[in-house]
């Protein structure tokens, strides 16, 4: 049996992360285990190309919600990555940091550590900005953020728009105050995807401190009584076990870290004796407290040919944009869909930050990765930053290959379904001021025969689906919060040798795209790990 100093599960987000950080000083041997294959796949690499990868057998998982009361009893697709780089290899790859107030009320939960003053030199540590250095941006990081260049005709008019409905106009969505309306920021560097594996993994591969292994998906965690020594994994049909001598860290994501905990017998003791699971220890917060953005989109038809529906309804169209990459890594397949954001407030008596986010593109089909429709059209996709709304997760039986029964229980809260009715309701207002009004010809859905605040929410309901952002099941705070999972360093309470490093941690949702904050709480993990080993 081979054994390690570390033993990460899952080479995503937080896991390359990981791998790249505790190897760096050569000192410590480190095995990173992806249950998907390597990341070779072109289309991971071209910024546009996540509408290749949504859907992929291969490199996502895949899952499905179980009907959802409050959508209609719908179940919802939620993509996640199965490929080196997890889901920073399959995302939008939207930049954003979250608000000063997120890690300053996980600081006030219990959380001695995670303040968005402790929380920022991490950001900058990840991190090479093009708006150049500052008090709040870093430069020498390994992370890119790609400033979108402007001057698209209709992104600039939503900006406008916006500005004349009372948003100013940023260019830093990241400085911890976040309200504004601008073009985004982007992982991206020089027209490709920088996903975790490409910035952090790849550098690291050929250390020979570090072993990664593909197609190896975990299916068991190894104890010697409440201590985690190693864990074993299926790959290309063969049963392997490796140990740990120091730490197993699960960074499998929000659905899988859990799974594992409770497959190993760490979850609600009740729940895991029905699965015929024995308890290792009683932490009922294992799988509760889901929290994820459901957006809202709201679509028009455009008055004129200058959307990239009409790009990509046309061969000249494509040729032209593929052109434009292969020129100088620019156009739509260097961006994405999603060019214009903003960040405001829909209930402004409740809110005393942002807590809305806008996701504009210059495109509009029925579904995400969908096909465009034949007619000019656009997106307002809107998103409650912070919703009250908790889901959970449960097993479905000890098979570790079957997956979770995931309840989102979306729109459950009344403060939710006021804001979804507010939200789309201050949409249609961006829509309909200047200069916007002009480029806009009809509102195609909801359409105007939706019109009260219940024809609203029921077109919520019907239409709602997720922005791709679960988190918060494995719950980080102190021992006395009888819902937490790890404490501030992440250890897995009432079990040694074991770290939960992914954005299952999050007490609560970050105020806006999840990717860049994962990378942030594997930075500062590196850290607490490598402190613990130099105190042992």
């Amino acid at each position: 049996m081979r054994s390690f100093d570390y033993v990460i599960v899952g080479a995503g987000s937080a896991g390359c992360t990981l791998a790249s950080r505790l190897s760096e000083d050569g000192k410590y041997s480190v095995c990173l285990l992806e249950a998907g294959p390597d990341d070779r796949y072109p289309w991971i690499h071209i910024p546009i190309g996540y509408g290749k990868t949504m859907f992929h057998k291969v490199y996502n998982w895949g899952f499905q919600t179980e009907p959802d009361p409050n959508l209609n009893n719908r179940q919802v697709y939620w993509p996640r990555g199965r490929v080196l780089g997890g889901s920073s290899s399959i995302n939008g790859l939207i930049y954003i940091r979250g608000q000063k107030y997120d890690y300053d009320l996980w600081s006030s939960m219990g959380n001695p550590g995670w303040s968005w003053d402790e929380c920022l030199p991490y950001f900058k540590r990840l991190e090479h900005n093009d708006l150049g250095e500052s008090k709040t941006r870093g430069v020498n990081g390994p992370m890119w953020a790609t400033t979108i260049s402007g001057g698209d005709t209709l992104v600039d008019a939503f900006i406008a728009a916006a500005r004349t409905c009372g948003v100013p106009h940023v260019k830093d969505f990241n400085d911890g105050r976040q309200e504004g309306v601008g073009y985004f920021q982007l992982s991206t560097r020089k027209g490709f995807r920088c996903s975790t594996a490409v910035a952090y993994l790849k550098p690291a591969r050929n250390r020979k401190n570090l072993t990664v292994e593909t197609d190896a998906q975990v299916t068991r965690l190894v104890f010697e009584g409440k201590r985690a020594t190693g864990v074993q994994y299926n790959q290309r049909g063969q049963s392997v076990e490796v140990k740990a001598n120091r730490e197993v860290i699960l960074s499998a994501g929000a659905i899988q870290s859990p799974q594992l905990l409770m497959l190993a017998g760490i979850g609600n003791t009740d729940h895991l004796r029905r699965m015929g699971i024995n308890s290792r220890q009683h932490l009922p917060g294992v799988g509760e407290n889901l929290q994820d953005h459901l957006q809202f989109r709201l679509m028009y038809e455009v008055s004129q040919p200058i959307t990239l529906n009409d790009t990509l309804n046309s061969l000249f169209g494509k040729a032209k944009i593929g052109m434009q990459w292969i020129w100088n890594r620019s156009g739509p397949l260097a961006i994405g869909i999603n060019m214009g954001g903003m960040f405001c407030r829909s209930l402004p008596e409740e809110s005393s930050t942002p807590d809305t986010q806008f996701h504009f593109a210059t495109l509009s089909a029925d579904h995400a990765a969908g096909q465009v429709h034949p007619f000019s059209g656009c997106t307002y996709s809107v998103c409650q930053l912070r919703p009250e709304s908790r889901g959970t997760l449960r097993l479905r039986s000890s098979d570790p290959l079957e997956p979770m029964e995931i309840h989102p229980n979306y729109l459950s809260s009344d403060t939710d379904k006021r804001f979804a009715v507010a939200a789309v309701k201050f949409a249609r207002k961006v829509a309909g001021a200047a200069p916007m009004n002009q480029h806009m010809k009809r509102e195609f859905r909801p359409g105007p025969d939706v019109k009260t605040d219940d024809e609203v929410l029921e077109y919520c309901r019907q239409h709602g689906t997720t922005i791709f952002h679960p988190s918060g099941t494995a719950k980080m705070g102190p021992s006395s919060d009888p819902m937490a999972v790890v404490d501030s360093t992440l250890r897995v309470h009432g079990i040694d040798g074991l770290r939960v490093v992914d954005c299952s941690i999050m007490p609560t949702l970050v105020s806006g795209n999840t990717n860049i904050p994962t990378v942030m709480i594997a930075e500062k993990a590196s850290d607490f790990i490598l402190e613990s080993a130099r105190r042992a």
